[in-house]
């Protein structure tokens, strides 16, 4: 005998069955952040307490038929933060002149204060992009930069960001000046020796990144951009892996431009970024695309773009809440934790190369191995096609392997899976 409460679910229509799923999922997740909160116990000793993390895991709508391990690319949303999407694009369309720009857009200030908050900044700091290259490349093409002077930049910068810079040697006479980036056994001072070195008498910026994309090894900002400083230097740091990953403040590194992909780390929605500019620095700034004279000391010249939704920008609020609510220190110890829960398991092996360190503030969730022998293309090809796991093949002159890059949602079960696979071919190499 069926109760009431059965009869309706067995008669609901899919469509009814997945919006009551819907509801149930963001009350499910706001229950595991208040007993991950309330739960006793460091960051190092809550991340590896499974139970906890389970109800996390469920905060995410993700299809669990494979193993994604490329979340340094782009993350998924939880549900939380793609419901309060559809809430406001819904709204929008209602009549998108009154209720997308009259009602939705203010509220944008909202989202820049917390913004500001979880960066260590201030808000009118603070411009809400689509991504990281979008909020780079507008302060890479427009601080005043003369022919002749010169860029620094190491050999393991963003392809973007370097593409950027060589458009403006071709067309204005710029100089950019790459150099090998020291090997992490060489330690963080070997790297702040090497920018020192390369500054001149005409370097007047330096491009750095704080979480390098190939290894996801931490550079030593602050150092770096103390050098700079010293000389006067502007310094510009691309921040995609590192913003709502690593645990910083913005305002102490001290850099004059960081730049973030919102969709990585902070599982925002896709194609939303941060751009913070050093207040004194706005000023001298060229937008991208042009704003009225009266703008130029405000950071909004930079969101100056035309039309634009309100829908993904204010669901950023949503991913805030959520990173705030797992705690930005759990939740690294927690990223820090399924990391090496795999290279641990392959530390030591004799074909198997590590290329990240993962001493304590080296490293986050992104490591990169390489299989000697084994291509790092068709060693992600192999991944996918036999167990379904999906990494990031590495080929670069300096680096080669794949990257790994677990997120919050990822059980330990995959990691384990993932782990046995490399181990797999570490073994017997691939098969024929």
């Amino acid at each position: 005998m069926y109760t009431r409460r059965q009869m309706f679910t067995l008669a609901a229509p899919p469509a009814a069955l997945a919006a009551a799923a819907a509801t149930l999922r963001p009350r499910r997740a706001a229950a595991a952040l208040h007993q991950l909160a309330s739960a006793s116990g460091s960051p190092a000793e809550l991340a590896c307490e499974e139970e906890l993390w389970a109800g996390v895991q469920r905060a995410f709508a993700v299809d669990r038929s494979l193993i994604n391990l490329n979340n340094g690319g782009v993350s998924p949303s939880p549900v939380a933060v793609q419901e309060a999407m559809r809430r406001y694009l819904e709204f929008s369309n209602l009549a998108p002149v009154h209720t997308m720009w009259r009602v939705l857009e203010p509220q944008r200030e909202t989202v820049r204060q917390e913004l500001a908050r979880t960066a260590g900044c201030q808000a009118e700091e603070v411009a809400i992009t689509r991504n990281t290259s979008e909020g780079l490349e507008a302060c890479q093409l427009g601080i005043p930069l003369q022919p002749g002077d010169e860029v620094l930049a190491c050999d393991q910068e963003y392809p973007r960001m370097i593409t950027t810079f060589r458009q403006r040697a071709r067309r204005e006479g710029i100089v950019l000046r790459q150099f090998p980036l020291p090997p992490p056994e060489a330690g963080p001072e070997a790297a702040v020796a090497a920018f020192g070195a390369q500054l001149g008498e005409r370097t007047r910026a330096i491009l750095v990144s704080h979480m390098v994309y190939l290894t996801g090894r931490v550079l030593p900002v602050r150092e770096i951009a103390a050098l700079g400083h010293r000389r006067g230097v502007w310094v510009l740091v691309d921040g995609a892996h590192a913003f709502a990953h690593l645990t910083f403040s913005v305002a102490e590194l001290p850099c004059d431009v960081y730049a973030a992909s919102l969709h990585k780390w902070l599982a925002a929605p896709h194609g939303t970024g941060l751009l913070y500019v050093r207040r004194e620095r706005i000023g001298a700034i060229w937008p991208l695309m042009a704003a009225p004279e009266e703008m130029d000391e405000n950071i909004r010249k930079f969101e100056e773009v035309g039309t634009h939704p309100a829908a993904n920008a204010l669901a950023i609020g949503e991913a805030l809440a959520f990173h705030h609510g797992l705690g930005p220190e759990r939740k690294l110890a927690r990223l820090c934790h399924l990391r090496d829960r795999w290279a641990g398991r392959l530390a030591g092996h004799p074909r198997l190369r590590l290329h990240t360190p993962l001493g304590p503030g080296e490293a986050g969730a992104m490591a990169t191995a390489e299989v000697t022998g084994v291509d790092p293309g068709a060693l992600a090809e192999h991944l996918w096609a036999r167990h379904r796991i999906i990494v990031a093949a590495i080929t670069h002159p300096a680096v080669q392997g794949i990257r790994v890059a677990p997120s919050v949602y990822t059980t330990v079960g995959e990691i384990d899976r993932f782990a046995a696979a490399l181990a797999e071919v570490a073994e017997k190499g691939l098969p024929a």
